[in-house]
């Protein structure tokens, strides 16, 4: 059997949990997740589990939040004016949006405190901080 090595391309099912049990994530009912181990386009904590793994091969991986989405950033947190967020947006905690830096960039938010004042948003992402559980079945791979 081939075995995964760096650079190869997987595609894997996966079910991600938090530390009390609650689900956050699967690939239940959707095509299994495909990317390339080692290229950065997922979390680092499950990358660096694929390889040795062989198609068939089921595993449980704990990944540290230094090795998921990092600790939270209290810099990410604003305060903006209640007034610069259009009435027909929602604030309630909780709700996530969009906003777009001067530079155009898109980066979610997510509404942590709302005063007729202010709104507290958070660009953290919802998993820092978060160790994480990932129970995965290779189904897949391309060798590099």
């Amino acid at each position: 059997m081939t075995q995964v090595k760096q650079g190869d391309t997987v595609r894997i099912h996966y079910t991600g949990t938090l530390s009390d049990g609650q689900t956050f994530d699967s690939s239940e009912g959707r095509e299994p997740l495909e990317f390339q181990v080692g290229s950065g386009q997922i979390i680092p904590g499950l990358d660096s589990a694929m390889p040795g793994m062989e198609v068939g091969e089921k595993k449980t991986v704990e990944v540290a939040c230094d090795n998921a989405y990092g600790q939270p950033d209290p810099n990410a947190r604003q305060a903006v004016p209640r007034d610069s967020i259009p009435a027909d947006i929602p604030v309630d905690p909780g709700t996530r949006l969009q906003m777009q830096t001067p530079q155009g960039q898109v980066v979610p938010v997510t509404v942590m405190e709302a005063t007729e004042e202010q709104v507290v948003l958070d660009a953290n992402h919802p998993l820092a901080g978060q160790d994480l559980t990932f129970k995965v079945e290779l189904v897949g791979v391309d060798p590099a």
